[in-house]
């Protein structure tokens, strides 16, 4: 989890979590996630799911393009820095909306400018264009979807690469706190976000 994923989500998805909602969070980065430590609700249900195996997931060992998941179950669908490990994303994209609650909401953060990092694998990178082309053909409305950095308001000039606190050896970042004020290029990450809705009338019937 970078500091530019947490700063988006903070600013356009974190004011659409509601009381007794039910989430589910695909890759979590630990149990409770860092996006679920950011809600500050706690009247909601809050489950996860992983390819691989843990009991802290509510859902471990999940097959990639069919969640073990009943049709229409949850308010919101979350997942940051997922996609770009995930081969078929047109496979992938209509499962989230499968479990996604008519009127409810599937929410992506994925790098942009991030360097290429297996998990094991690492497939892609999409700007906004991207992401609306896959949520519309999977059904979804889409509300938001842009990319941006958040990181380093003030440092006009933007390198797009790793978020500063992942930037290495140590110099680097010592030298882009001294460049930033200078008004010289630094180091920072763009990410983009999305927030598309399933139509309120895409109910499907139970198949699990």
């Amino acid at each position: 989890m970078h500091r530019n994923s947490k700063l988006l989500f903070a600013k356009y998805a974190l004011p659409l979590f509601t009381s007794n909602a039910r989430v589910l969070e695909i890759g979590p980065d630990g149990f409770p996630s860092t996006y679920r430590k950011m809600v500050p609700i706690d009247q909601l249900v809050w489950d996860t799911l992983d390819i691989y195996n843990s009991p802290s997931l509510t859902y471990p060992k999940s097959a990639l393009y069919n969640f073990p998941i009943a049709n229409d179950t949850y308010d919101i669908v979350l997942s940051g820095q997922v996609i770009e490990h995930v081969e078929r994303i047109w496979r992938w994209l209509p499962e989230l909306v499968r479990v996604t609650k008519p009127g409810g909401l599937v929410i992506t953060i994925n790098p942009v400018s991030w360097p290429y990092h297996e998990a094991p694998l690492d497939c892609w990178r999409i700007f906004p264009a991207g992401m609306r082309a896959l949520c519309e053909d999977s059904g979804l409305t889409v509300e938001l979807c842009h990319f941006e950095s958040l990181e380093l308001p003030h440092f006009r000039r933007a390198l797009p690469g790793r978020s500063p606190e992942w930037q290495r050896p140590f110099i680097v970042r010592l030298l882009f706190c001294v460049f930033g004020p200078l008004r010289l290029p630094v180091e920072k990450a763009f990410d983009t976000i999305t927030l598309a809705r399933k139509p309120p009338n895409q109910s499907l019937q139970p198949t699990r």
